[in-house]
Order: C-alpha cells, then structure tokens, then sequence
C-alpha cells in the first residue's frame, strides 16, 4: 500500500504548487491542509497515515474526496463536490478508511447519487458537503432467524431471511467466523440494528463496503444460463448469459435509452441496478416515473421495489459520476451474494470515461488517444471484470450482469471508449442509425452484433428441451444477411431483374424484420415476448417462407407470390399477447392458405 512519505518516482517538483506558509491558516486535526485547488483536483498535505483511495473530508463544508496520487509528503484528492469556496489552508481531515458506501435492505426501491446518497426530500437543488452516508431507513423489517445461540458459522453463513419484498439474507460478514453467541428473535427490525453477534463481533443488517473492492467469492461459476430480456432481437440473435458483459454502441437518437429501459422493466433478473451515469436529467427522471408506475410482472407489485436507481445526471457533480459505475457494482454484488441474479445497467460509460479524461488532464498525466488516459483500457476491464456468475461464500449461487451503454461521438465506433469496450464483453449489440430513423426498434443491427455467449446458450436451451433453438437463430440470421446483400442490388437493377428464388429471399428478410425481429415498447401486447411467442413467431415466418420457396421452384411467377397479402402474418405480433402462441399459429395458417390460393 501506497502511503505519504513513500519515496515516489513522481517528483512534486513537477508542477507548480501554490503553496502556503505554515501557520497562515488552520490545519485539519492530524495536520492535514488544503495547498492547491484546481476544480475538483485538490492537492493537500500527506500525513504518514494516508493511503491511495481514503476518504478526505475537505474545508468546512466537509466535502468528500478520495486519495487518487502520493507524491512525497503531497496527495492529490479527487473531489466529488463541487469545490467553489476552497482555498488553500483550508483543514483536510483524511478518515483513515477507503471511499465506502452504506449497504442495506433499504435501497431497493431508492433513488441515490453517485456516492449511494439518497436523493429523496432534498430539495430541488443538491448542496455540498452532505453527509457522507444517508440515514438509515426508518422501517421496520421482517427478521427471521435461521441459525441458534452456540451454533458455529463461516463467512457467507445464512443467520436469518429478511422479507423486503425481494427474498434477502443476513449473512456473516466476509472475513468473520466463530459461534452465534446472540441471535435476535424474529420479528420487524430497523435496518441499523444489531441482529446476531458472531465470535463476539456485531452483526447489523446494514454493513459499509470499499466502492473500489469487489467482494468475495468462493469461486465463478460457467456463464451457461440464459438472461430472458423479452426483447426478440435480443433472445433470439445476440443472447446474453447471467453472469456475462454487454455493451450498447450506438449515435444520439439511435434508442440505447430506451432499450435498456426495456430490459430494466422486462428482463427476468431478481434485482436490478439502474446508473444513469452523466446522462440528461429529464431522461432519468421518465425512468424513475415509469419504474414507480410499472407493475412487476414477476411479483404483482410496483417494479420500483425491486430495483435500485443511482442518478448522476449531466448537471451534478463531475467526478461523483466517476465514482457512481463502481457504486452500482458493489450494490449489484451486496444482492449477488445472497444468491441472486442481478442486473446492472450503466447509461452511458462513455460519461463516465469522459470524467477519466477530464481528471487525468487536471493530474497532468500524458494524454493516450483522444486525450484519454493510457489507463483507460485497463479501467474497463476492471469495471466489466466484476460482472459474473458465481459460488458465494455461503454456497448459493448468484449472477452480476452488467450492460454498458457507449455513446461515441457521431456514431464513430473507431474512438477509444467503443474500440476497447468491445475487448472486454462478451456481447455487442450495435444501435444502426439507419433503423433507428426507420422506426424499426429496437435498433440493433445484425450485421454488426455479435454475441459470444450463443454456443453455450444454445446448450442450455437444448437441455432445456428447445432443441430447435440454434437452428433457428443460424437460419434467421442468414436470412437476413442475404437480404442485406441483395438491398444493393435491387437499388441497382430492381427486384424484377433478380432470379425467382432472391426475390423471395428479399421477401423473406422483410417478413423477418417486420414480424419477428422488430417490436413495439410502447404496445402492451408487445413491448414483452416471452420464448414461446418468440419461437412462434419466427417458426411461423420460417414455414410461410420455405412455402414461397416451394411454389417459385413449382413455376408459380415470384410476382404472384410477391402479390398475396401477408398482414395477418405481420400482425401477429401485436394480436397475440405477450406469452401467446395460438393466434401466431392461425395467421400462419391463414398466410398458407392464401399462398395455396396464389398457387
């Protein structure tokens, strides 16, 4: 561990300091002051006892900071107010403890800054210098105790069940084991209650966790188990596993926001994580709207209650939207390891790498491409690294899932942020500007997606008895690669001039974008397809295609085939229900049946 005093290869003497004289001004209570201000780099004095990433409470409104660079008997602080006000010789009271945040029952259904503040009843405008963490909750929870007095524990040992709605555990704190010498009886408790004393140590229901360390597991497990999104483009071309990484290139205006808030309200994970990550304000205020009036399918209440909101939107403090990414990971891991599959969004980390950038120019670090740090690369990683499915301590199993939106700057995938996001996850689904202006959502354009999980996935659903699963993905998507080809050529010559066979073939990826790959968010009927209606539908635009085959081979004219009206087929998707099948059959047949008319 880095601390002050520790001989660095930094030399202070790089830069100019606008150092003060002693005794000009007071000094924190371990000596500390506040020597240059620089927005929201502050440079102070380095007691021996600071280490890289403690927490530091800054000038008298105690604005929070964390140690980011040691250069000798000086650290450079990251701020995370806004620091209009500070002066050197301003006190700086370094805590001793890494930047951590409050984890308790209670944030599910919250809404928190970028620090896990709550933002509820503060008011129109945020003030600096609050408290570090919020007040606890004062509800009471449903405690049921799992465990008796003398019984011997381990690290990740269930001690009780906690009823918030979503089933939650208490478990033993990592690192601590012995006998349960007290365990309180069951009944409602306070989230800041002791509940169980372990090896003679507190146990509370809420705990405080380092933003910056990921907790531990006993293992990771395979990534084999499909997360349902109830998007078609999704489930049925570019899949994602529990426990796997996805990213969501695409311009302004090409839908990443409401996809992913389509997935937040759809898809079939036990929490979710919601970080609006430098995004505009009004956007994350219709989320929070919509997430407090949805229903939750899965359970019959508000979808709110199963979800966490951390909000640090374009306007709020520049460097808390740093910090706010590793906030959700760690509240997406505090739910994980009570055996739970988590979601974790994160709109956009293109903001978030834009804060990297802007701080590491204030450091006066070398620029890398596009003036972003040369660390960049390795932040990524670290970030999608702590998505997984694992073993927890206490043996259950649990997923993170984590879903970065990237926001390249006109739509250029080459910049840094969208080139080396795409190293790290498993999963791509590229936004098309193109469909996005076509109305066709959601946008994601097939020919340039991807999705490493399909193999592993296809086993799963196989195993699960859908043993057509990955023929049906493989056909679709050649399907519609052959359309693309032809679209050229048909802008060339026209469809006339094509053979009986591609014309059918361009047929064929209209029927598939319009029936099975395009949906309707705001539609109740659509805005969700569960597998089965998935499966339906594109086995039902797959016989009526094989059909319009089988009559051009026959000598039937492709004019003829091209004439007969297959609305009901393209319709199917808004007439039958979100979990229906039977009226996708009967536009089928009535599709067929209208191809015999034809014939």
């Amino acid at each position: 561990m880095t601390t002050c005093g520790t001989p660095s290869p930094y030399s202070s003497d790089r830069r100019t300091l606008a150092r003060i004289t002693p005794g000009t001004a007071p000094e924190g209570a371990d000596g500390a002051r506040v020597l240059r201000v620089a927005g929201p780099l502050v440079e102070i004095t380095c007691p021996p006892t600071v280490a890289m990433h403690d927490l530091v409470l800054l000038g008298a409104a105690r604005l929070p900071g964390e140690v980011v660079a040691i250069h000798g008997d000086t650290a450079g602080v990251e701020a995370y107010e806004y620091t209009g006000g500070l002066a050197p010789g301003h006190p700086a009271k370094p805590q001793g403890r890494p930047l951590s945040v409050r984890l308790a029952p209670d944030l599910l259904g919250g809404v928190f800054d970028g620090l896990l503040r709550p933002l509820a009843g503060i008011g129109d405008f945020l003030t600096a210098g609050g408290p570090m963490t919020g007040e606890p909750d004062r509800r009471a929870w449903s405690f049921a105790p799992r465990v008796a007095e003398g019984e011997p524990v381990a690290a990740g040992d269930v001690l009780g069940e906690i009823d918030a709605g979503v089933p939650l555990r208490l478990l033993v704190p990592p690192a601590l084991s012995g006998e349960v010498t007290w365990i309180a009886a069951a009944g409602d408790h306070p989230s800041d209650a002791v509940l169980a004393e372990v090896g003679g140590q507190e146990v509370r229901m809420e705990q405080s966790w380092p933003v910056r360390r990921p907790r531990p597991v006993a293992r990771r497990l395979p990534a084999d188990v499909p997360l349902t999104t109830g998007q078609r483009a999704v489930d049925l071309l570019f899949p994602v596993a529990r426990g796997s990484t996805v990213a969501v290139p695409g311009g302004f205006g090409t839908g990443k926001t409401m996809l992913l808030q389509q997935i937040a309200k759809w898809c079939d994970a036990d929490v979710i994580v919601y970080v609006g990550c430098g995004e505009r304000g009004n956007e994350m205020a219709d989320v929070i709207e919509e997430l407090a009036e949805l229903t939750d399918p899965r359970t019959g209440g508000r979808l709110a209650e199963r979800t966490v909101t951390i909000a640090n939107t374009s306007n709020m403090p520049m460097m808390a939207r740093e910090a706010c990414v590793h906030t959700g990971a760690t509240v997406a891991e505090y739910f994980r390891d009570m055996g739970l599959d988590v979601v974790l969004i994160a709109d956009s980390t293109s903001r978030w790498a834009e804060s990297l950038r802007e701080f590491a120019s204030r450091m006066g670090e070398l620029p890398a491409e596009e003036g972003y740090p040369a660390g960049l690369a390795s932040q990524l990683a670290a970030f999608y690294e702590r998505a997984a499915a694992v073993r927890t301590l206490g043996g259950a199993s649990g997923s993170v899932t984590v879903i970065g939106a990237v926001s390249p700057p006109g739509g250029d995938r080459t910049e840094p942020v969208t080139a080396h996001t795409e190293r790290f996850v498993r999963c791509l689904w590229s936004l098309d500007r193109d469909l996005a202006y076509a109305r066709h959502y959601p946008a994601i354009s097939w020919s340039e997606s991807f999705s490493r999980d399909a193999a592993t996935l296809a086993a799963a659903h196989a195993q699960a008895g859908d043993t057509q699963w990955s023929e049906r993905r493989g056909r679709v998507a050649r399907q519609l690669a052959e359309a693309d080809r032809l679209a050229d050529l048909v802008e060339l010559v026209g469809i006339t001039a094509l053979p009986p066979r591609e014309r059918i073939s361009v047929l064929a990826g209209r029927l598939l974008r319009e029936a099975t790959v395009q949906q309707n968010a705001l539609s109740p009927a659509d805005a969700y397809s569960a597998p089965a209606k998935t499966a339906a539908l594109v086995e039902a635009v797959l016989t009526v295609i094989d059909r319009c085959l089988e009559l051009v081979d026959s000598g039937i004219p492709a004019d003829a085939v091209e004439a007969v009206d297959f609305t009901p087929l393209l319709r199917a998707r808004e007439t039958a229900g979100p979990a229906e099948t039977a009226p996708v059959a009967a536009a089928r047949d009535t599709v067929l049946a209208r191809l015999e008319e034809a014939a």
